[in-house]
């Protein structure tokens, strides 16, 4: 069995059911609307947004959930699916997934209308619905991953990342999402109370991990189906790279800055980046600082009792590091 549905096996049900919910909740009276929001819900990718809300529900509650739990995985797929739309927008990108993307289908005026469509079809299930607290988790995700995506591309221009703002721009960029997932989970079924936050911690370490994971990906052990060096060419500085920057002396640094800022494109430059990082041991540091968010995360579900959903989401911790793309 495939390692996404053994994980999945526990919350079967309550994702056939949020899928129909889901659906509904994208409705409109445009036809052209309609027609856009089928082909959305026609390509999900594996759906681990949804499943972090239901595992977390059911294990802090002993396997119950409730509307607000369906509704909660339904605001966060929704925005989520309207930032991924947007994204393919700012990104001038014509596929997502493998197939062809809004933008590239129906252009970029209609992406963007869609995606603010889905926005405000996700804040208004919360608001007519007075899941405010459910709308607030949601609303802190939307502007950390606005900020984390801006510090970014600030940051580029400069590179001058150190390790600390490496770890607040993933932290908002990918963590929050997940972050949110989780708090959403528990604050469905057991609002107001602490798990609220332990969880919302939970999901923010497992995104830090699966962030760092990717950034391993770009130097190429594995075939994902990404060419490697892609974040080099975008000027992205990841962790593996900053620790070889950082381990560096004057003369090291100055080329390896002047490579990423002005020999980006040149293959044979990349490669030699590439090189250099691992000489540095900058792959090596950050898979062991990809697995102390692993075990950190690991640690948060020992205190609770063994069941299904706990098993799940400790197979979720584990895959996020051991996943091949």
């Amino acid at each position: 069995m495939k390692i996404i549905s053994q994980i999945k096996l526990p919350v079967e049900r309550e994702m056939e059911l949020f899928e129909k919910k889901f659906f509904q909740s994208m409705s409109s009276k445009v036809a052209l609307l309609n027609r856009i929001t089928h082909y959305i819900v026609n390509r999900k990718g594996k759906q681990m947004r949804p499943m972090f809300v239901f595992l977390v529900a059911k294990m802090v509650s002993e396997g119950k959930v409730n509307e607000r739990t369906y509704r909660g995985a339904s605001v966060i797929e929704l925005i989520h699916t309207a930032t991924l739309v947007h994204d393919d927008v700012v990104d001038d990108s014509n596929r997502r997934r493998g197939f062809f993307s809004i933008n590239a289908l129906w252009k970029n005026k209609i992406a963007v209308l869609v995606g603010d469509y889905l926005l405000s079809k996700g804040l208004l299930l919360s608001i007519d619905n007075n899941d405010f607290d459910l709308l607030k988790i949601i609303s802190v995700a939307v502007r950390e991953m606005s900020e984390g995506e801006l510090l970014q591309i600030e940051k580029a221009r400069r590179l001058d990342i150190t390790e600390d703002v490496y770890y607040d721009i993933i932290r908002q960029k990918t963590a929050t999402l997940i972050a949110a997932c989780c708090s959403l989970g528990a604050a469905s079924v057991k609002p107001d109370s602490e798990e609220v936050e332990t969880m919302r911690r939970f999901g923010e370490l497992i995104g830090m991990a699966f962030q760092i994971k990717d950034d391993l990906f770009d130097y190429g052990e594995e075939k994902i189906g990404k060419p490697t060096g892609i974040d080099i060419k975008e000027q992205k500085m990841t962790l593996p790279l900053i620790y070889a920057l950082n381990n560096s002396d004057k003369k090291e640094k100055a080329w390896v800055i002047n490579s990423v800022k002005n020999h980006n494109k040149d293959k044979k430059r990349v490669k030699e980046v590439i090189s250099f990082v691992k000489e540095k041991g900058g792959l090596k540091y950050a898979t062991s600082q990809m697995i102390a968010f692993q075990e950190e995360a690991l640690k948060i579900l020992e205190e609770y009792p063994q069941s299904q959903y706990k098993d799940s989401l400790e197979l979720m911790v584990n895959y996020v590091i051991e996943r091949k793309k």
